[in-house]
């Protein structure tokens, strides 16, 4: 009895219990990782501590009941200091921050290192006050782990991302989007989110999410900043961008202005292996191809918040590209020879395009919150974009004896007008400290527009070619309804959530007499669960289904000439792409994360290259594959070598699978492939003034919708410099260190056999200086507006 007494009296006294809250500012919004410490009774030894998650909530777990001093403290607000005796389990409930006076001047920000979290459905990248900000939001996003930056675009692995800021999609076709990342500043930016399974309040296309949050507003006051870019690659670019922020008790406002004057080279080498009837080579074209691009773009961010009251705000972002000069030049050379590599002839194309385009998007946000931590938000979104292509082609033909025969010569004039209007409605619910309830609707109308025409020159004459002229519309309307729960309990965390679309689809090819409808309802689940089995060890799983729908360019029927054998046509035809994506995954130790994932694609699309050998045209045409799986397995790990320098890698082991029919013929083919990255973050001087970041990604051979990529290798080095008492910078960095940036590129199966080597022009060295004015302490914002279909407007070639 007197053993069974000790033991109740023992197991009573070691009873464990936990503290939580959440932390909110003087207008009641979460204050994300500000910093909990608990102390002992006497303030000063420290116990334990955490910090924030987004919605302001913390729970330290674990603590004996004796009496401690809790503190609270973010930057910009005071410390919140208060004595507790802990007796069992303790919930503060609601603690609120105040800010601080205005004497941030006073206040010296000492660097630190990049950092990563893990959750289930989310790697996070911690940036602020790191070495990266002081590049571009691009060079961010080349070092943050599991992200490729290519030419193409923006990858989480194999899979296109869709980019977002602060929670709002970002506005602008790949192109523009990647010369709007790389012309600003990162000296913003808090963290990035790689999230491979979007929540449901996300639209259902949104496979893959990189969410580039933004650091906060604190106080009042003004700041701005000027800078300016040269980099040198090929040919020099130049780049100069400003922004301003003003914030008051009624207003913040804040407006961005990036001006790009660039021309950018590419060399290929392309090879056609066209076949007989026996798939033996018949004749082999192999091309010397030169492209130069000149580009000159204004891109205005403007973003304006009204503070009616304490419970209502209104607001207003916009965000424009304009691009009144583009000029676009091929120039190509191709030898065609028989299986002996004996010449048969030859021929030179010179194409020549102008282009003239803008795109601009606006978002009109009224947000209403009340009293019950539930808040609700009307967002109203139009977009306007406007391209148009004027484009000149002309051909020398020679014979066998390399004499000329003959020429060609003809123009296309190609122009979209893209029209998006959508309106959301969003309803959040804090139900208490640990769980959360959302739920929203969505409805947008797509209007595009587009025509081309081709003219024949003969004698020196126009002539109307009716076969390669049409005019095309497409309207699309899609109606969508999501909820969403999230719930924290001891030591799990669980997230679920279901999104519903009705989209209706009508395109209409009005000189060939076609048109093309779809209708169809669509479900998308969401789940993700996550486990503490242990100190420092958490295991976690999720799914996701999603939606890929074709891109508005691919839909259209038009044939768009780089010369008289390659063309680049679309497909009205294409149907969406259904994504199903499963991951389990363990942290421990808490430098380490282990992952596995399955992905399987229904229909995906893709623009190939199919030859015909009978015409020796080839045609790049976006298809929809029977059947595309990717599953692998990732490792992360995450290290603070020293206070000064932080070291973490990735690498992923993967198997594309891919498999579909042409004309009756059946191919299926699959590749291991690995991607590795490596990336060091040095902060040197006493005041860690000097920072020094080394990125080196490594992409093995990987399988490309039925083409074979072989590696390449991506490094990036920049250092940056604090001069004039910290208000200023000054940067240098440079790109594709090893020269291993390009890439080869080959496809052969059934009777296609081509190949191309390709090199870019992204060996540079960039010279950078910005120069920080007004309350240099404050934090912006900055954030861009949200549309999922603008993200499908892509440019007629």
């Amino acid at each position: 009895m007197s053993i069974i007494l000790f033991s109740l009296c023992f197991n009573a006294y070691a009873q464990e219990f936990t503290i939580s809250g959440t932390v909110v500012d003087a207008n009641s919004e979460p204050i994300d990782l500000a910093n909990i410490i608990i102390l002992a009774e006497d303030g000063t030894t420290f116990i334990k501590g955490t910090s924030t998650g987004e919605k302001g909530y913390f729970k330290l777990n674990n603590l004996t009941p004796t009496a401690y001093f809790i503190r609270i403290s973010f930057i910009g607000f005071e410390e919140f200091e208060q004595k507790i005796i802990l007796s069992g389990h303790l919930n503060l409930k609601t603690i609120q921050l105040a800010e601080t006076a205005e004497n941030l001047d006073e206040v010296t920000v000492i660097a630190k290192k990049p950092t990563i979290t893990r959750k289930p459905d989310r790697l996070i990248f911690n940036v602020e006050n790191t070495a990266l900000t002081e590049g571009s939001t691009l060079g961010v996003l080349k070092n943050t782990p599991g992200i490729i930056v290519t030419e193409g675009g923006i990858n989480i692995k194999s899979a296109q991302a869709a980019i977002f800021i602060n929670n709002r999609r970002v506005q602008l076709t790949s192109d523009e989007l990647i010369q709007l990342l790389e012309s600003s500043p990162a000296n913003s930016i808090k963290s990035v989110e790689v999230i491979t399974n979007p929540p449901a309040s996300y639209d259902a296309d949104s496979g893959s999410v990189i969410n580039i949050i933004m650091s906060k507003n604190l106080v009042t006051g003004y700041r701005g900043s000027v800078q300016t870019n040269y980099t040198q690659g090929v040919f020099p670019r130049y780049n100069a961008a400003t922004s301003h922020y003003f914030k008051n008790d009624k207003f913040n406002f804040n407006v961005n202005y990036s001006y790009t004057n660039q021309k950018i080279n590419r060399d290929q080498d392309d090879r056609v292996n066209f076949l007989d009837n026996a798939n033996e080579v018949n004749q082999i074209w192999q091309s010397d191809v030169n492209r130069n691009t000149w580009s000159e773009s204004h891109t205005l961010n403007l973003n304006l918040d009204y503070f009616i009251d304490d419970k209502n705000t209104l607001s207003l972002t916009s965000t424009g590209l304009y691009t009144p000069y583009f000029k676009y030049q091929i120039s190509n050379n191709t030898d065609i020879r028989d299986q002996n590599q004996d010449f048969l002839s030859r021929f030179t194309a010179d194409n020549l395009s102008r282009d003239n385009k803008y795109n601009i998007g606006s978002n009109l946000i009224f947000r209403h919150n009340f009293e019950n931590n539930a808040a609700l938000t009307f967002d109203a979104h139009y977009t306007t974009y406007n391209y148009e292509r004027d484009q000149n082609v002309f051909s020398n033909f020679f014979d066998v004896n390399n004499t000329f025969s003959n020429a060609s010569e003809f123009n296309t004039l190609a122009n979209q007008s893209t029209n998006i209007v959508t309106g959301k409605i969003d309803y959040n619910l804090s139900i208490n400290e640990s769980s959360s309830f959302d739920a929203g609707a969505k409805y947008s109308n797509v209007n595009t527009d587009s025509d081309i025409t081709r003219l024949d020159v003969v004698n020196g004459v126009e002539v109307l070619n009716t076969d390669n002229t049409d005019a095309f519309k497409y309207d699309e309307k899609v109606f969508a309804a999501y909820s969403n729960y999230s719930k924290s309990w001891d030591k799990w965390d669980l997230n679920i959530g279901l999104r519903v679309e009705q989209t209706n689809i009508e395109g209409e090819s009005q000189t060939l007499n076609q048109t093309n409808t779809q209708d169809y309802f669509s479900w998308f689940p969401n789940a993700s669960l996550s486990h503490q089995a242990a100190k420092d060890v958490t295991v976690y799983g999720n799914y996701k289904r999603s939606i890929t729908r074709p891109s508005f360019k691919d839909l259209n029927p038009f044939t768009f000439f780089i010369n008289e054998n390659t063309i680049v046509t679309g497909n009205p035809n294409l149907v969406p792409a259904f994504i199903d994506h499963f991951s389990v995954g363990i942290s421990f130790l808490k430098h380490f994360t282990v992952e596995a994932y399955y992905m399987n694609y229904e229909n995906d699309s893709y623009e190939l290259p199919r030859q015909d050998n009978a015409t020796n045209i080839l045609a790049f045409t976006p298809l929809n594959l029977d059947q595309r799986t990717d599953f692998g397995f990732d490792f992360l790990f995450d290290y603070n070598i020293t206070n000064k320098w932080n070291l973490y890698a990735v690498t992923s082991f993967f198997n594309m699978t891919e498999a579909t029919n042409f004309d009756n013929d059946f191919i299926e083919k699959s590749q291991w492939s690995n991607l590795s990255q490596l990336s060091n973050s040095l902060s040197l001087l006493e005041d860690n003034s000097l920072n020094i970041n080394l990125s080196v990604l490594y992409l093995s051979r990987n399988l490309q919708y039925f083409s074979s990529v072989e590696d390449r290798v991506i490094s990036s080095l920049s250092v940056s410099k604090s001069v004039f008492n910290k208000s200023a910078m000054i940067s240098l960095t440079v790109e594709d260190l090893f020269n291993q940036q390009d890439f080869d590129i080959s496809t052969r199966y059934l009777n296609q056999s081509n190949s191309s080597f390709s090199d870019l022009d992204n060996r540079t060295i960039k010279l950078g200086f910005r120069y920080k004015f007004g309350n240099t302490k404050l934090n912006t914002n900055e954030r861009s507006t949200n549309a999922e279909e603008r993200d499908r407007i892509k440019d007629l070639n």
